[in-house]
């Protein structure tokens, strides 16, 4: 495992989140709160994962399209899309998924290491694990999204 990567311990709750056919586990720590998709206003000379920005009770917030910034393509962002408002570091970032599915507690042995296929992976998947649903890969929101990225955005 990567030396940077903490793992939740025992008994820590995830959010599951769908990106397409596709299932993410966040520390429920770093998640402030769940919203439905507003259309956000473009940032010009924004990365392509950067869909924008919205206001959230007064404060700018960076809506960060993570299918894309994982490379698994563009999520649609459609009435049913959800926002997750994630703390990384002193930032906040709204993160686009197409759906919430599930909270899972950490039990004894349920996280493994991500399959050992380069550095790059190990930065952004902190563990992987399977459920009924699937495998279910636990991001590292750190990598996932730097807090230079975030104050970039």
């Amino acid at each position: 495992m990567s030396g940077t990567n903490k793992l939740p311990a025992v008994g820590a709750e995830l959010i599951c989140v769908s990106i397409g056919e596709h299932l993410y586990a966040i520390d429920i720590m770093q998640v402030r709160e769940i919203r439905g998709w507003t259309v956000s206003t473009p940032l010009p000379h924004a990365p392509p994962h950067v869909l924008g920005m919205i206001n959230l009770r007064g404060s700018i917030l960076p809506v960060i399209d993570l299918g894309s910034l994982l490379g698994i393509g563009q999520t649609a962002a459609v009435a049913s899309s959800v926002v997750m408002v994630a703390q990384i570091g002193e930032n906040q970032v709204g993160l686009l998924v197409d759906a919430v599915c599930d909270i899972l507690m950490v039990t004894e042995n349920m996280l493994q290491e991500p399959p050992n296929v380069g550095d790059r992976v190990r930065d952004f998947v902190a563990g992987v694990m399977t459920t009924d649903q699937g495998i279910v890969t636990l991001l590292s929101l750190t990598h996932v999204m730097p807090e230079s990225l975030a104050n970039a955005a």
